[in-house]
């Protein structure tokens, strides 16, 4: 099986004493690229680093995070435009909206979002979104802005069939994680129904574990137990979901 990770944060902190094993462990699962969602300028120069030590397979985004939108937005934006205009980077991301753990800058949020959304149409690069606790929110902003220069992921989706099918109509695809495992997560008619065509495989590493991993740190390698879940949805062999949603990626991401 070849597969991609779509969304792992492999800089994070919590892989300092470890990440060359977990790159392994990834690859010897299959997994040959991993992308890098940006969050805001206190970890760009580990993201990049990062992205540095794994030339060709850890792929950096850059954008400003909806949970980092605080006093300093403006600098921070300002900073992404900056970066988007010395180099190529995979990705406009991770933005969107996030309503779940604070919404005192909601304003500012959607003004960041429909500015990243504009300079992915400018750098003619995918935009991968955040939505929690605004999927709705978050369609209405891409519908407004979309023209048909308009594409990207809906990262770590855990909507409904109805709302996925939105999502695919805006030409955008969805992210299935590690949620997927879990049984309260309620996506049963999105696995079953949704066509893979819109869909694609991610992380989302260090957080989200999959069962029977739940509550512990996640990696890139746990990526087999998504495939096998959303195989078994679907009664479809896992080599067929791996190679039809690792297409999708590369649709995407133009590699």
């Amino acid at each position: 099986m070849k597969l991609i990770d779509t969304h792992c944060h492999l800089y994070a902190e919590e892989f300092d004493t470890d990440l060359p094993a977990i790159i392994e462990r990834a690859e010897n699962e299959g997994v040959e690229k991993f992308y890098l969602p940006a969050v805001d300028s206190s970890s760009l120069d580990r993201l990049l680093k990062t992205e540095q030590q794994y030339p060709g397979k850890c792929m950096a985004m850059m954008g400003l995070h909806p949970c980092s939108v605080k006093e300093n937005y403006l600098q921070e934006l300002q900073l992404v435009e900056e970066w988007l205009g010395k180099r190529q980077f995979s990705a406009v991301g991770e933005i969107g909206l996030d309503f779940y753990w604070d919404k005192s800058f909601t304003e500012q949020q959607y003004e960041a979002f429909r500015r990243q959304l504009l300079l992915a149409k400018q750098y003619r690069l995918p935009a991968v979104l955040h939505s929690r606790d605004s999927l709705n929110e978050s369609i209405g902003v891409v519908k407004s802005l979309q023209d048909g220069a308009l594409s990207g992921i809906f990262h770590c989706f855990g909507g409904t069939l109805e709302q996925a099918k939105q999502v695919a109509d805006l030409g955008f695809y969805v992210g299935i994680g590690g949620i997927i495992t879990y049984k309260n997560a309620g996506l049963g008619p999105l696995l079953e129904q949704l066509p893979l065509e819109h869909m694609v495989l991610e992380t989302d590493a260090p957080y989200l574990s999959p069962v029977p991993f739940r509550g512990r740190r996640n990696e890139s390698s746990y990526l087999k137990y998504i495939v096998q879940k959303l195989a078994d949805a679907k009664q479809m062999p896992v080599e067929e979901v791996a190679a039809i949603t690792t297409r999708n990626a590369q649709k995407i991401f133009g590699a």
